[in-house]
């Protein structure tokens, strides 16, 4: 079983910023081996950060989804906000 990494959820409302903070199960390795096999699309690297990029859940993890490279993929900061908020939702309603 992997350790539980705290993952914050910054929200803004308003002029303040607050931070929610949710235990879920991931995988530093599976993200780096993620990274390693699939090259950052703006820069290359392989491992590091990835400018205007993150890396994605396809099936999230709150609707049973695995955390393993074969359900991950690179995606665009725009996109994963908006991909996020439908989430949000479709796990709340479980």
């Amino acid at each position: 079983m992997t350790p539980a990494l705290l993952v914050r959820v910054f929200l803004l409302i308003g002029t303040t910023a607050f931070t929610a903070v949710a235990k879920t199960e991931r995988s530093a390795a599976e993200v780096s081996a993620f990274k390693r096999h699939n090259p950052c699309p703006a820069t290359g690297a392989r491992s590091g950060s990835c400018t205007g990029h993150v890396v994605d859940h396809i099936h999230p993890l709150c609707a049973g989804g695995h955390d393993q490279v074969s359900n991950m993929q690179w995606q665009t900061v725009k996109d994963a906000r908006e991909k996020d908020k439908l989430e949000r939702k479709m796990c709340r309603n479980k």
